[in-house]
C-alpha cells in the first residue's frame, strides 16, 4: 500500500520526500517499481503471444491462408476477442504471418475482330443501389497438366457475388453462354440490367447478344485494351488466383509447385469450393465493409422487409 501510494502521488512530489514520509528506502520503491514493470510486461507478452495463437488460427481458416490483418481483425472481434487493429498487424509483422499478395491484371481480351460493339454504358460505375441492377462478365484461365481450363464468371456489382460461372476446355461463345444462363436462372433479373463485359469476341457474338436482347438486359462494353473498365471483374480474378494458386504462375514454374492441377476436373472442384463455399459465402469484402456478399445481400433483404412493415 505504502509502495502504491508513493506511486499514486510522485507527480505531485518529489519521490525522495514521499519515501521519508512513508519510512521507506528510495531504493525499496525504485526495486519494488521495476518489478512490476516486469509483471506488466510479462503479463503483456503472455497476452500477445495467446492473441498470437487466435490470429494463426483464423489465419489458417481463410482460404489457404490468404487474410491480411483487417480481416483477421474483423473476425477476431466477432468472436468477442479485444484487440486493436494495428496490434493485430504488429503481432502478424513480428511473427511473419503473411498474407498473400495480389496479382497484376493482364490483358487476355482477344478484341481483334468486327463484330458489333456495345458502348460503355456502365463508365466505371460500379457501385449500385440493389440487386440486379448491373452485372459484370469476363473470362480467365488457369493451367492443369491437361492444358488450359477456361473460367466464365457474372458478378453482381451490388453485393460482388458470383451470381453465374461456367468452365470448359476451349474459350467457346458456350463457356459465357452457360454462365449467363446459371446467372439469369438464378436471379430471375428484370429488364433493363445492364450487363458489362470486355469486348472479346464471346461477348460480341451474335449468338450472346441475342441472348441479352432476350431477357431485356443492356449491353455494355469496355474500351479497347482498358482492364479498368471492367475492374470488378479483373479484381476477383486476381483474387481468386492469389488464393487459390502459389505465386509461381509461369507455365515452366507451376509444374514444380505441389498445387498443380492435375486434371481439368480437379481444377473445376477447387473453383466451384472456392466460389460457392467461400468467396460468396464466407470470404470478407473489403468494398462490402468487411463482410461476405452474402452477408451483405441478407442485410439489404432484412432491411427491405422493415422499410416495407414500416409503409
Amino acid at each position: 500500500m505504502r509502495y502504491r501510494f508513493i506511486q499514486d502521488y510522485a507527480g505531485r512530489f518529489s519521490v525522495q520526500m514521499l519515501c521519508e514520509v512513508m519510512e521507506l528506502k528510495t531504493r525499496s520503491y525504485y526495486a519494488w517499481r521495476s518489478e512490476k514493470r516486469a509483471v506488466r510486461r510479462h503479463e503483456k507478452q503472455e497476452r500477445d503471444l495467446a492473441l498470437v495463437d487466435q490470429i494463426q488460427k483464423v489465419h489458417q481458416q481463410s482460404y489457404d491462408r490468404s487474410y491480411g490483418s483487417p480481416r483477421i481483425h474483423l473476425e477476431l472481434r466477432e468472436q468477442g476477442i479485444a484487440c486493436g487493429r494495428h496490434r493485430v498487424a504488429r503481432l502478424m509483422q513480428s511473427h511473419q504471418i503473411v498474407a498473400k499478395k495480389r496479382r497484376r491484371f493482364r490483358v487476355t481480351t482477344q478484341s481483334d475482330h468486327a463484330l458489333p460493339i456495345a458502348p460503355n454504358v456502365l463508365d466505371r460505375q460500379f457501385t449500385v443501389a440493389s440487386p440486379n441492377q448491373c452485372w459484370v462478365g469476363d473470362i480467365t484461365y488457369l493451367w492443369t497438366r491437361e492444358g488450359w481450363l477456361y473460367l466464365a464468371v457474372v458478378l453482381d456489382l451490388f453485393s460482388r457475388r458470383v451470381v453465374g460461372w461456367s468452365m470448359q476446355a476451349t474459350m467457346e461463345t458456350r463457356l459465357v453462354c452457360d454462365a449467363l444462363e446459371m446467372a439469369i436462372q438464378r436471379c430471375c433479373p428484370q429488364a433493363g440490367l445492364v450487363y458489362h463485359s470486355d469486348r472479346g469476341g464471346q461477348y460480341a457474338g451474335l449468338v450472346y447478344q441475342d441472348k441479352l436482347n432476350c431477357h431485356g438486359m443492356v449491353a455494355s462494353m469496355s474500351r479497347k485494351g482498358n482492364c479498368w473498365d471492367n475492374a470488378v471483374a479483373e479484381s476477383f480474378f486476381s483474387t481468386l488466383k492469389t488464393e487459390m494458386l502459389p505465386a509461381q504462375v509461369s507455365r515452366m514454374q507451376v509444374f514444380r509447385t505441389r498445387q498443380v492441377f492435375r486434371t481439368r476436373e480437379e481444377a473445376k472442384a477447387c473453383v466451384f469450393e472456392y466460389i460457392e463455399v467461400w468467396y460468396n459465402r464466407k470470404r470478407r469484402h473489403s468494398t462490402l465493409g468487411y463482410i461476405s456478399p452474402a452477408q451483405f445481400e441478407q442485410r439489404h433483404f432484412e432491411q427491405q422487409q422493415q422499410l416495407a412493415r414500416a409503409a
